[in-house]
């Protein structure tokens, strides 16, 4: 924990009166950046002083920044007044949303003015990412003599321990020379940040370093250790992109395990139940005749309160039984459509390796891409249906600022987008804040949009929009120019007796799952669902959600 979170930690308890700004900070300090803002949204709206006002705006910059949205993060940062105590901190980030749009003057202008207050706290870890970053825009500028002045500072810094900064000082020095055409020194310190990475665990620095040995390979012609380095930096993007999934799978297998062990538990109470019975029958019968038939009457009433228990119970694990079956049904359905279509890909990607035919081997990875998001997809889907279905999924209802929600999944979705050249067109009210569980919600709109562009021609159109029928509920609307679908398809995946869905369109792979998934989220957070569709004119999904009540 850095000087700053100690210092928004002392002043959120001089603050206990003002619930949303403890709660604000908390999630900055777990960098759970959608949480941050809206908390901190919640804050501004309230009657707040100037100072945690500061805080907030500060707060939300920062937490922009760090989704990539850093058009609003510099609108926010605009808004904190120089006086503000932690002001050089707003320097220093301003500074990387410059050398974000590569407006490199500017940035270091913005480092500097921070530089003092910096080095003052003598952070070592913050003053060598303030020199890296310096020492990187002026190689941008190719002003070598400074940038290599300030990546010697850097490198001073780094422990004597492999840490993340070392990793990236050696690829600032590689970069360093590379620029310079010292092709020589540059490898060598390229292979060294390669080398290091093995004994970190940052993801994104093994994929960089396994990315610029990719390059270098490719510049001598050497495709074939280019191609090998290349496999290893997405391997390494896709284990960082799947570690957040992994987690929650590993979390879900320990908690099913946890329920094992407790029907056990319970099963052996229900026998130790029984032993003590019994003996009590027997010590009762030694008492008299009369005790003995009370003692009986006794032992019938807690066997039959014990058959119903074992009955729950065993109507219990049929019903896990039955859910675990349809799951396996679905797995070893539709997964091994995906992994054939995965394996005869693989194998063109082969032959047409051994032909070095590049323009057919870049389509049948752009294939093989789709043909694994296509099955993450599906196992995603999966993992919340099941989860649903057993009640391990925690529901968690609060106002919700539906414009920015939107917002975020347009940004997960934006690469899907451009492939396709689909407009996307955000038209959601920004002063409608509905009362739903945030993580469903998410999983709903990601769904019905992913079906969107997967229905979508080349260049169409897919809009987000609200319109206000009810003054307690609120109808958001995704429209989409596509292929559409007919009344009997419409029906068929509006019913509620199967779990999946037939599509007509038979070149399109897909299981329904994700539409039932989205019908039961829906419904959980008292919202309902309408289709509106026309064959080759589009679709409409109405979703209608309760607002928040003010």
């Amino acid at each position: 924990m850095n000087y700053f979170e100690i210092a928004i930690q002392k002043k959120a308890r001089t603050l206990k009166d003002e619930i949303n700004f403890n709660k604000a900070q908390s999630f900055f300090i777990k960098k759970e950046w959608d949480s941050t803002l809206v908390y901190s949204m919640k804050q501004l709206n309230s009657n707040a002083d100037a100072e945690v006002k500061e805080y907030c705006h500060y707060f939300r910059g920062y937490s922009l920044r760090e989704k990539e949205l850093y058009k609003q993060a510099s609108i926010e940062f605009g808004l904190i007044k120089k006086s503000f105590q932690y002001y050089y901190l707003v320097d220093n980030s301003i500074g990387l949303l410059f050398y974000y749009e590569k407006k490199f003057e500017n940035a270091i202008a913005h480092y500097l003015m921070a530089e003092n207050e910096i080095l003052n706290h003598k952070d070592e870890n913050e003053i060598a990412t303030l020199y890296e970053n310096i020492g990187i825009c002026y190689l941008h500028l190719n002003q070598y003599t400074r940038a290599e002045s300030y990546f010697k500072k850097d490198a001073i810094l780094n422990p004597k321990r492999v840490t993340q900064g070392v990793v990236r000082s050696n690829i600032n020095i590689a970069n360093f020379y590379y620029e310079q055409y010292k092709d020589q020194k540059a490898i060598y310190y390229f292979e060294k940040a390669y080398s290091l990475s093995k004994n970190i665990k940052d993801f994104k620095l093994k994929e960089n370093t396994a990315y610029n040995l990719a390059v270098v390979e490719e510049n001598r012609k050497n495709y074939k250790k280019a191609l090998t380095y290349r496999k290893e930096s997405e391997d390494w993007k896709d284990s960082l992109n799947n570690q957040n999934k992994i987690w929650a799978v590993a979390d879900f297998e320990k908690k099913f395990a946890v329920a094992q062990k407790q029907k056990q538990i319970k099963v052996l109470e229900v026998e130790n139940k029984l032993k003590d019975n019994q003996r009590n029958s027997l010590f009762f019968a030694a008492i008299g005749l009369l005790l003995i038939l009370t003692g009986g009457v006794y032992m019938y009433g807690q066997k039959v309160k014990n058959a119903k228990t074992i009955l729950l119970q065993k109507n219990k694990l049929d019903e896990l039984n039955a859910t675990k079956d349809q799951l396996f049904s679905i797995v070893s359905h539709d997964l091994r459509s995906s992994v054939n279509a995965l394996k005869t890909s693989n194998a063109k990607l082969s032959a047409t390796l051994e032909t070095k035919n590049y323009d057919e081997l870049h389509q049948l990875i752009i294939q093989n891409s789709t043909i694994a998001n296509g099955a993450y997809s599906l196992l995603d889907n999966l993992l919340h249906w099941a989860m649903l279905q057993t009640k391990q999924l925690y529901f968690h209802k609060e106002s919700i600022h539906l414009y920015s929600i939107v917002q975020q999944i347009e940004y997960n979705y934006k690469p899907l987008l451009l492939d396709k050249a689909i407009t996307f067109e955000n038209s959601v009210s920004k002063n409608i804040f509905i009362f739903v569980d945030l993580d469903s919600l998410k999983i709903v709109l990601r769904n019905l949009l992913d079906n969107a562009i997967k229905f979508s021609n080349e260049n169409g159109k897919i809009s987000f929009y609200t319109q206000e029928s009810n003054p307690d509920f609120c109808d958001l609307i995704i429209k989409d120019n596509g292929i559409g679908m007919s009344e009997n398809t419409i029906k068929e995946l509006l019913q509620e007796g199967e779990l999946l869905a037939k599509k007509s369109n038979s070149e399109i792979i897909g299981t329904g799952l994700g539409l039932q998934l989205c019908k039961q989220m829906i419904r959980k957070n008292s919202g309902t669902l309408v289709i509106e569709s026309e064959q080759n004119k589009g679709t409409k999904m109405i979703l209608t959600f309760p607002k928040t009540i003010v």
